[in-house]
């Protein structure tokens, strides 16, 4: 990541508002934005295959749910956050990850300039890139700022995505069981 080109732009930003860098209250705004940025931006730099390559093996062929992780992004056609809750399944063929790796391939994902639709398609394909389960279903629900508070100005509207991979594609009652033990 580029930090003075991040805060040369932030400075050209301000300058296009109309605003003075050189008051106070903004004459570290630049080196604050490229630090956020480094944060918010992590995943740039980091493969899904770090957290679920470290697996156990298992008999368990039923499903594995890690539901409402909590996420927070950032919308690529604006800059401007989205966040909300992603829900995972996968039926394991031979091996499991650890559940907190969940979470961090979510992570992985979510710290990019990124679309929800592409987001919820790059968390179910991982899964079944890396784990190689019988099958994958991950939903993501969030509200989008750049949609809530410019644009439409639509507060507490929510964004539901679904991707399904192997055995959620092809079986509806797996699908249904999916969204049975969401509820629970």
């Amino acid at each position: 990541m580029d930090k003075e080109k991040i805060k040369n732009g932030v400075r050209l930003i301000l300058e296009g508002i109309g605003e003075d860098t050189s008051r106070e209250g903004l004459l570290e705004t630049p080196d604050r934005i490229a630090r956020m940025y480094e944060e918010i931006f992590a995943g740039m730099e980091q493969s899904a295959k770090i957290p679920l390559e470290k697996t156990f093996t298992t008999d368990a062929t039923e499903m594995v749910m890690e539901k409402d992780i909590t996420f927070y992004s950032t919308c690529e056609h604006h800059l401007m956050p989205f966040f909300g809750k992603v829900h995972i399944a996968y039926i394991p063929q031979g091996k499991v990850v650890g559940l907190s790796k969940l979470a961090r391939t979510v992570e992985v994902f979510a710290k990019r300039p990124q679309l929800q639709e592409q987001l919820t398609v790059q968390i179910a394909d991982a899964l079944m890139e890396y784990l190689q389960p019988k099958g994958a279903m991950v939903v993501i629900e969030a509200e989008h700022t750049c949609m809530t508070m410019r644009g439409v100005k639509k507060p507490g509207t929510v964004t539901a995505t679904m991707a399904t991979r192997g055995v959620f594609a092809e079986d509806e009652q797996m699908k249904q069981d999916f969204f049975h033990m969401l509820k629970i």
